[in-house]
């Protein structure tokens, strides 16, 4: 499976690019390739992509127009007859699964359960190949492990400006034919790199759509935002009748998204990007 990373504009049009900025977003582009493939061939979330199992991402030169990689994923799950299927389960599956890391990660949201939750269980129903445990909490765990290198993607275009924009996606001899997550530019280097804090906290309400017992936080729908926005409890929201009511929700939800029971009432500080797009929530009452 081929992906390719393009940038353009400034020198990059003349097919250049600052040597150590390039180096780093390539570097970030195996890493993100390499932590996504190892989720969806083995169902884990790694840290360091020489872990890497059941796979390996390989280079072809860099090209000229105006300056691009293009990375090759292979491994025995992906492969039919040493050629990489486009019809295979895990293959397509691994397409999704990118372009949800990367939107997930710049602030666009894709709705899991009509997408990739969706694509996961029809895949299971045609193959035993798909790992158990793919869900929602596992890719966002991954989103957040994968955070630093989508940040570092950006570099030719945030630190030496030696480029402008730059794309990522499927395909065939180095032309791009599906492109994966939004176009790279300084607005979205702006959201993943700057995060601030309010000072003060704002009433919300809404109904939490997922919830990880382990890291305290989770994804809540507020009705005001049209998305599921993250969500983390802070330490002083961290106990049993707080937890109680955030799977309460969760699971009256789970059961009937319209259902008014599923809505909790909270108090929370606000995490922004740099031009002010909401971000997350830091949970400090439940109501």
């Amino acid at each position: 499976m081929e992906f390719t990373l393009s940038f353009e504009g400034s020198v990059a049009d003349q097919h250049l690019l600052d040597f150590y900025d390039a180096a780093t977003a390539l570097s970030a582009f195996q890493r993100s390739l390499a932590l996504t493939a190892h989720l969806v061939l083995n169902g884990e979330i790694i840290t360091q992509a020489p872990a890497l199992k059941g796979a390996q991402i390989l280079s072809y030169p860099i090209e000229q127009g105006s300056w691009k990689s293009v990375a090759v994923v292979t491994g025995t799950l992906l492969l039919s007859g040493a050629v990489a299927s486009k019809d295979s389960v895990l293959g397509n599956i691994f397409t999704s699964a990118y372009d949800y890391i990367i939107s997930e990660s710049l602030g666009f949201h894709v709705d899991f359960d009509k997408t990739l939750g969706e694509q996961i269980e029809e895949s299971r129903r045609q193959s035993d190949m798909v790992p158990k445990g793919l869900d929602e909490g596992k890719f966002q765990a991954l989103v957040e492990k994968t955070e630093n290198s989508i940040k570092e993607l950006h570099r030719p275009i945030s630190h030496s400006g030696t480029a402008t924009t730059a794309e990522i996606g499927r395909s065939s001899t180095g032309r791009i034919f599906r492109k994966t997550g939004p176009t790279l530019d300084i607005d979205t280097f702006e959201y993943i790199n700057v995060t601030k804090l309010s000072d003060r906290a704002k009433f919300v309400i809404g109904k939490v759509s997922s919830y990880n017992s382990n890291t305290y936080k989770g994804r809540i729908y507020v009705e005001s935002d049209g998305r599921p926005i993250p969500f983390t409890l802070a330490e002083t929201t961290r106990d049993a009748r707080s937890v109680t009511k955030i799977v309460r929700s969760l699971s009256s939800n789970a059961i009937n998204r319209f259902d008014v029971g599923a809505d909790i009432e909270f108090d929370a500080l606000t995490y922004e990007s740099k031009n002010g797009r909401l971000k997350g929530y830091l949970v400090t009452n439940i109501r």
